[in-house]
Formats: structure tokens, C-alpha cells, sequence
């Protein structure tokens, strides 16, 4: 099962995201923050105090937001600046 081990706030709606499975890199979020649930994210106080939830596997928010780890791992897959951390 594929899950979120660690994420670091780098600036903006960007974040590290690093995969159990080795996977790590950058993904950004600002065009992912539409309808009522994730309005409060739009705000990047609030957006910045993520965490990793042991029970989800994923990154989550106060406000029980959260993305699946699967697409955040699509994400960082798309993106230019994914690596294998191995």
C-alpha cells in the first residue's frame, strides 16, 4: 500500500513529499485547493499546517482535509523535479 512518510513545506502551496516506496519530490497544490473543504487552505497560514497522519498515510489538515497518497504520488511523478530517493 503506498503511503506518505514525510513532507516538508517549501514555499507557496509547494511541498517535499517523500513515498514508502522510495519515491520522493516536489508537488504543487495551489490548483488542487477548490471546493468548500479546502477554501481554508487558500490561505497559506493555514495551508502550511499540514501534517503526516499515521492513520490516513497521507498528508491531512486540522480541518480533516486531506489528499490520497495515490495522487500526490501521480503528482510528484508528473513533476520535474521528482527523484528515487534509493
Amino acid at each position: 500500500m503506498l503511503e506518505v512518510i514525510d513532507a516538508k513545506y517549501i514555499e507557496e502551496y509547494r511541498l517535499w513529499i517523500q513515498f514508502n516506496n522510495g519515491k520522493s519530490g516536489e508537488i504543487d497544490l495551489k490548483d488542487q485547493l477548490w471546493g468548500p473543504a479546502f477554501e481554508p487552505l487558500k490561505d497559506i497560514a493555514e495551508f502550511r499546517e499540514f501534517s503526516v497522519s499515521n492513520e490516513l498515510c497521507t498528508i491531512a489538515w486540522e480541518n480533516e482535509v486531506d489528499f490520497a497518497p495515490e495522487f500526490l504520488f501521480e503528482k510528484v511523478l508528473s513533476g520535474a523535479t521528482s527523484h528515487n530517493s534509493e
